[in-house]
């Protein structure tokens, strides 16, 4: 590790920047390469000169401007670009915010909405393996080819047109990117553009729409405390910013408190905001709905994901839209409730075929079962620990052998990672593996991974925090398992109990790896057929706790590895199982 830091810091770019002013810094790419000869990667590491180094982001987080001004500065680069922000009512938006489940949800309405034959623009971040994942058409990242076209297209746009007074020629990387999606979709003239909002809402660069179709909120929580607040009244204020006059929107039950701000929000502009009832009203009278994506929590995305969709196609005039069941009263002083109706067979579909890679997604491969999962904050982790307990519920115990459960964390931004590491330590982890989202130490052939708001030093000093708490937490002898069920047996139908698991002798073993690539070399000792590196490079495994483990994820006949803490991790992680995804 000691020789790794003057190497280059890579893995996908987080955007905790204080309303994007951060990308307000000059930009560092000197003469621009022609598009006719520049190559997809030369875009992207083009692309991430765009990026705030570390210490101008720090900068920056002191000063903390008017976040309004921000807005108006997106605003004048959509101008600049060649495009009105009227120019952007011609895409139907459907926009979404909210803490959890955001992704999960935007995923669910595109591909509800791609079962009615209607051609879809979807935007996100971040992005897991390549930054063209943030721009799909029809469910799919738009090709290397596309990208460059419009990426060359877009820059050269802003360089001409840049203020020689002003000391900011060009908008920072999430700002870049959202313009560049804008121009996508209008370009490919998609029925429709799902918008994922980066943080927060209200000064999201996202919102600088004027008039979506419809709006959407999913559930609240505690994350970016430092860019929106350290509650959830606060947090909720944010994001309700999306709220537009006269455009409906929906979101699902949240606790008292932050679910007034958001009515409040609402009622001031003169917006239509209803709440969401649960799945299971949508369910009544007909067969279950199938999900595309594991969870329990992927309900609660899945209904307000209807809804949104159901809304969208009512107001574009469509008459399959769902018929409608007996409506249930709102009670005195509540949202009125959105409408129960039965989905029809494409929203049906839609649900069963949606894919979000990254979110509680297995992987099986030979002895390795890989649990991938990128929830970062407490709700979130609450969400992945009880699909991790339960997938392990369900699963074969193997006839003979031992089975291995490893946990592969990482965490960065403000987030109290001392908070997740105990959600998780009821798991029963036999190895605690800590890594920095840093996919592999050379970075020659990794733009699309490259980040330039952390320094190595910092991210790897994170990671020997991360393993400090690990250890203290099982020093403290954590009392009773907090996710068990009182007065409920065991082996009971509802509990949430992990299979049987005989006691452990390495229960508070721990290691710190420079890189995902070397973490995941310890992990497989080489028996996932797919992820075959190189050798292990000499004094990977020189460590008492790394030698020893060895010899059991060796002899192991089954091994449970829990990736989880960052979609950052998850992505890099993900680059290196599936190799196809960086093709």
């Amino acid at each position: 590790m000691r020789g790794a830091r003057s190497l280059a810091t890579c893995w996908p770019v987080a955007e905790t920047l204080w309303w994007e002013a951060a990308m307000e810094e000059p930009g560092l790419s000197g003469c621009p390469l022609s598009a006719k000869t520049a190559s997809f990667q030369d875009a992207v590491r083009t692309l991430n000169t765009l990026q705030t180094n570390a210490n101008y982001l720090e900068m920056v987080k002191r000063k903390r401007g008017d976040p309004q001004t921000q807005l108006e500065a997106m605003k004048l680069y959509l101008v600049r670009s060649g495009l009105q922000v009227e120019d952007l009512d011609q895409l139907n938006i459907i926009h979404i915010t909210g803490t959890k489940g955001k992704g999960s949800t935007c995923a669910f309405t595109e591909r509800i909405l791609r079962s009615y034959g209607l051609k879809t623009g979807f935007f996100s971040s971040p992005h897991l393996v390549q930054v063209r994942e943030r721009i799909r058409i029809n469910g799919q990242p738009i090709s290397s080819e596309l990208f460059t076209k419009h990426f060359w297209r877009l820059y050269h746009r802003l360089e001409e047109t840049k203020d020689d007074s002003s000391c900011v020629s060009m908008p920072g990387y999430f700002r870049f990117l959202t313009l560049m999606a804008f121009h996508v979709f209008l370009q490919e003239k998609v029925d429709l553009a799902v918008l994922e909002v980066g943080i927060g809402g209200a000064y999201d660069c996202t919102n600088i729409i004027r008039k979506p179709v419809v709006c959407g909120i999913t559930s609240l929580g505690i994350d970016h405390t430092g860019l929106l607040g350290d509650t959830m009244e606060k947090i909720a204020w944010q994001k309700g910013g999306i709220f537009k006059s006269g455009v409906p929107a929906f979101t699902v039950l949240q606790p008292d408190e932050p679910l007034a701000v958001l009515r409040d929000r609402a009622q001031q502009i003169s917006c239509p905001l209803y709440l969401c009832p649960p799945l299971q009203a949508l369910e009544e009278g007909g067969p279950p709905l199938t999900l595309g994506l594991e969870g329990e929590h992927q309900r609660s995305n899945a209904a307000l994901a209807l809804q949104v969709a159901r809304c969208w196609l009512q107001q574009k005039g469509y008459q399959d839209a769902g018929e409608l069941k007996a409506s249930r009263p709102s009670l005195p002083g509540q949202l009125p409730l959105a409408p129960v109706f039965q989905p029809t067979p494409r929203m049906q579909q839609g649900l069963r075929h949606t894919e979000w890679p990254g979110r509680t997604q297995l992987l099986r491969r030979g002895p390795l079962t890989w649990y991938l999962d990128g929830a970062h904050t407490t709700s979130s982790m609450q969400a992945c620990v009880r699909w991790f307990r339960q997938a392990l519920h369900r699963c074969e115990r193997p006839d003979s052998g031992s089975e291995v459960r490893v946990l592969l964390f990482n965490s960065t931004g403000d987030r109290d990672s001392a908070a997740l590491l105990k959600l998780l330590q009821p798991c029963q982890f036999d190895y605690a593996i800590f890594c920095p989202n840093l996919a592999e130490m050379a970075s020659t052939d990794n733009a699309d991974q490259q980040n330039f708001t952390v320094t190595l030093d910092q991210v790897l000093l994170r990671c020997l925090a991360h393993q400090q708490h690990w250890s203290r937490l099982h020093e403290e002898q954590v009392s009773p398992d907090p996710w068990s069920t009182p007065g409920q047996e065991q082996d009971g139908p509802a509990s949430l109990l992990l299979a049987p698991h005989p006691p452990h002798t390495h229960s508070a073993s721990s290691l710190v790896f420079s890189c995902i690539s070397h973490a995941l070399q310890w992990i497989t000792q080489g028996r996932d057929p797919l992820f075959q590196p190189p050798s292990p490079p000499r004094g990977l495994l020189a460590h008492p706790v790394a030698d020893s483990g060895a010899m059991v994820l060796q002899e192991a006949a089954a091994i449970h590895v829990l990736v989880t803490g960052s979609l950052h991790l998850v992505g890099g992680v993900l680059k290196l199982l599936e190799p196809s995804l960086s093709q």
